[in-house]
C-alpha cells in the first residue's frame, strides 16, 4: 500500500535541500524515516521492489514538488532572511539530538570507541563553516561536452551528502560554485541540465545508500555515533549568528524555538502514525 504520508514528508526534505548548510537525510532523521529511506533505495531492484517502491514514490513526489514550487520561496528567504530562516534549521536539527540519543540509547550502548566516533564527525561537519562558496556566480545557461560531466558529477555529489544526515548537497554546490546552476535550472525547467543533474543524483543515491546500509549492518552503534556527531557539527555550519538589529535579532530566536517545537512535534506525530 502507498504510504501517502510520505508526501509531506517528502516535501519537508525537498525544502530543506534548497537551503545550503541543511541536509534532507537530517530531516528524514527528524522524521524517524532515515534508515527506512536507507532500505528502500537499496530494495528497489530486489523481489520485494513493490513495498519499497510503494514508500519511495510519494517521497520522492514530495522532494520534487517541494524542490519545484518552494525552490523561488526558499531562495527568497534565504537572500532576504537568511538568519531567521537558519534560526528556524537550526532547532529543528537541534530538536531532533535527544531522540537519536535515546534511539541509539547511548547511555548504555556507547563506549569510549562511539564518544570518538561522534567527536570525529562533529569536527568533520563543523570544519565546514570555515568554507564559504560564492553564492552569487551567475548560473550557466549555456553548455558544452565538459559542462554536462560537471552537471553529472554535481549530482552525483549532492545526492551523496544529501543522503548523509549534517552534510548538506547544497552547501557543497555552493563550494564548487554550482549552487546557482542548479537552483536556476530547476526552477526554469533547464532540460538539458537537469538530465545529466537527475542521473548524477540517482547513481549518487543508488551508491551511497549501499555503503550506509552495509556500514549499518556492521556497525549499528558506530553508525549511530556517526550520525549524531554529523548532526551536532551541522549546527556548527548552519550557525549563523545573530545581526546588530535587535528586532530581526528576537524573531531569529522565535524561528530557533519554532523549530524546536516543530521537531518535537514532528517526533510525536511519527510516533503515533506507527
Amino acid at each position: 500500500m502507498i504510504e501517502w504520508k510520505n508526501l509531506y514528508r517528502g516535501a519537508l526534505m525537498g525544502a530543506s535541500d534548497i537551503v545550503p548548510g541543511v541536509s534532507g537525510g537530517t530531516i528524514a532523521v527528524v522524521l524517524g524515516i532515515y534508515q527506512r529511506l536507507i532500505e528502500g533505495i537499496n530494495g528497489i531492484f530486489t523481489r520485494e521492489w513493490k513495498k519499497h517502491l510503494a514508500f519511495l514514490a510519494p517521497l520522492g513526489v514530495g522532494v520534487l514538488v517541494a524542490v519545484y514550487f518552494f525552490s523561488g520561496i526558499i531562495n527568497w528567504l534565504f537572500n532576504n532572511y537568511p538568519h531567521q530562516l537558519q534560526f528556524a534549521f537550526l532547532g529543528l536539527i537541534a530538536g531532533v539530538i535527544p531522540f537519536l540519543w535515546r534511539q541509539a540509547d547511548g547511555n548504555r550502548q556507547f563506549q569510549g570507541s562511539h564518544y570518538l566516533t561522534l567527536l570525529l564527525a562533529a569536527i568533520f561537519v563543523g570544519s565546514m563553516a570555515v568554507f564559504r562558496g560564492d553564492d552569487s556566480i551567475t548560473p550557466m545557461t549555456e553548455f558544452e561536452g565538459m559542462d554536462y560531466l560537471m552537471l553529472f558529477l554535481s549530482g552525483w555529489l549532492a545526492s551523496s551528502a544529501m543522503i548523509l544526515p549534517g552534510i548538506s548537497g547544497s552547501f557543497l554546490l555552493l563550494l564548487i560554485g554550482m549552487y546557482t546552476t542548479f537552483t536556476h535550472s530547476i526552477e526554469n525547467l533547464v532540460i538539458e541540465a537537469l538530465i545529466p543533474l537527475g542521473l548524477g543524483i540517482v547513481l549518487g543515491l543508488l551508491i551511497m545508500s549501499r555503503i550506509i546500509r552495509a556500514l549499518f549492518n556492521r556497525f549499528y552503534f558506530h553508525m549511530y555515533a556517526l550520525i549524531i556527531g554529523l548532526v551536532i557539527g551541522a549546527l556548527v555550519v548552519i550557525y549563523p549568528g545573530f545581526e546588530s538589529d535587535t528586532m530581526r535579532n528576537i524573531v531569529s530566536v522565535i524561528c530557533l524555538i519554532g523549530g524546536l517545537i516543530a521537531a518535537y512535534g514532528l517526533g510525536k506525530l511519527e510516533l503515533t502514525e506507527e
